[in-house]
């Protein structure tokens, strides 16, 4: 069935028929992904009329928004619990775990040290250990939503990569400014 005909409510792992998981393969998702586009994209409508074209630019839009939401997996593990009813409250819940504030004023002191004396082996370290506790966080995520279905720690999972999202962010930003 072609998405244009295709319920607009439908689900993004419905879009691009692929099972509600978060363990999601990212080939097949890529893959489908340009399928659907070659379907939806508002050049193949331009000849139509002007409520096809725009039906066409809604498809393109729902589509890409699916595909990005499901290639990350912080955003698909925020999406899968919405879909579960499940809100992750990053922006009013911070308790965390004292083993991980612990963590995170380490971080933050390792990375302003690095800042300071712009070393970027020191930075390149702390860009290491955050995407090793990212990609572990990432497997206990799906876990926690795939197979224990324990949405209430994966809420939790979900606000620390979002907090080792940010601090990813600045790490790169650290490296910017030491380049610049």
């Amino acid at each position: 069935m072609s998405p244009i005909s295709a319920d607009f409510q439908q689900d993004f792992f419905h879009l691009f028929d692929l099972p509600g998981r978060f363990d999601v393969d990212t080939a097949m998702l890529d893959q489908r992904y340009r399928a659907l586009q070659m379907q939806v994209h508002p050049d193949k409508f331009a000849h139509l009329s002007d409520a096809e074209r725009l039906l066409s630019m809604q498809w393109s839009t729902r589509v890409n928004e699916a595909y990005q939401t499901l290639r990350s997996p912080l955003a698909r593990g925020r999406y899968l619990l919405s879909l579960r009813g499940v809100d992750t409250k990053e922006e009013t819940n911070t308790a965390m775990p004292v083993e991980f504030l612990m963590q995170q004023m380490e971080w933050r002191e390792a990375l302003e040290e690095a800042k300071q004396t712009q070393g970027s082996t020191e930075l390149e370290a702390l860009e290491q250990r955050v995407r090793q506790e990212t990609r572990a966080l990432q497997v206990q995520l799906g876990m926690q939503i795939d197979e224990m279905h324990d949405y209430n720690a994966a809420s939790g999972s979900v606000r620390k990569l979002r907090f080792l999202e940010k601090l990813t962010e600045e790490i790169a930003s650290a490296f910017d400014d030491i380049e610049s």
